[in-house]
């Protein structure tokens, strides 16, 4: 690889990772992650949000409720395997443990937002009220990008040899 695209890739990974942190917010022990969207698929109108809730204290905290401007209905999910298929079911509440977190990732949890009332493409952001028993109401801009987009910021986010499970053994076997 060369130089120019060793620069290029580098640079496009703190972009992401500075795009991404720049959502992040804080609402009382509560900080919510990378709050992100991927645009529909093949005409839908349908999407889902995704990001990850943190709990800096010492009280457990729940995530009941989230709404948004941009859909009909929105709703918690969590995908479940169900033999050789995975499939979406509705969650009442999750929980967030102290010093824990709850994570809304493609092929987890995640919120489902149904009935878009207008086009969201790659690029676009949107609000999403996320409302927690303690906590209260937590308004989050929500960026939507591609899946290799989450990966590549996720990646640059990562603690040096996150991505290699040896690395604290040498690697070799």
């Amino acid at each position: 690889m060369s130089w120019s695209k060793i620069i290029l890739t580098a640079a496009v990974a703190v972009t992401a990772a500075f795009a991404a942190a720049a959502d992040d917010l804080e609402v009382g022990d509560l900080r919510i992650d990378h709050p992100w969207s991927k645009p529909p698929l093949g005409g839908r109108n349908d999407t889902a949000a995704y990001f990850v809730v943190r709990n800096q204290g010492d009280e457990p905290d729940r995530l009941v409720g989230v709404r948004s401007d941009v859909a009909e209905a929105a709703e918690l999910h969590a995908s479940i395997a169900d033999g050789d298929v995975a499939r979406m079911q509705k969650v009442d509440a999750v929980d967030i443990p102290p010093g824990g977190e709850a994570a809304f990732a493609p092929g987890g949890r995640h919120v489902m937002l149904f009935g878009l009332g207008r086009d969201i493409a790659l690029g676009d952001s949107f609000e999403l009220t996320l409302v927690f028993e303690r906590a209260g109401d937590a308004v989050v801009t929500v960026r939507v990008e591609s899946l290799a987009d989450y990966l590549t910021s996720q990646a640059a986010e990562a603690p040096e040899g996150a991505a290699d499970p040896h690395a604290d053994h040498g690697g070799d076997h």
